[in-house]
């Protein structure tokens, strides 16, 4: 069974940043893309950002380009997503997730495992 644990959500002001980490159990995480989503009260979950199997593509939702980045590293089963310049519209739950493929995606459907979430509160 594949587990993804998320962390580093919490409560930040306007303007402030926080980096979330998601550690993943999966001896093949080498080989797929891997992506953040995020589900505000009332929302459905929306794709943040994705990077391909070696970090070498990645995608934004239009709302956090240039203001968030997602990395990984392989050696050590983790993806990053570190946020900057956050609003109070990026109020969500976050969710890590492994994609079914090796090529960064925005589409929800392509992925098959997902972290349980962190919180992630933005005052203003």
């Amino acid at each position: 069974q594949v587990q993804l644990v998320e962390s580093g959500g919490g409560l930040v002001q306007a303007g402030g940043s926080l980096r979330l980490s998601c550690v993943v159990s999966r001896r093949t995480f080498i080989r797929y893309a891997m992506g953040w989503f995020r589900q505000a009260p009332g929302k459905e979950r929306e794709f943040v950002a994705s990077i391909s199997w070696n970090g070498g593509s990645t995608e934004y939702t239009d709302s956090v380009k240039d203001r968030f980045t997602i990395s990984r590293d392989n050696a050590k089963n983790t993806v990053y997503l570190q946020m900057n310049s956050l609003k109070p519209e990026d109020t969500a739950v976050y969710y890590c997730a492994t994609a079914s493929r090796s090529t960064a995606t925005s589409e929800l459907g392509l992925y098959n495992y997902w972290g349980q979430g962190t919180q992630v509160i933005v005052s203003s």
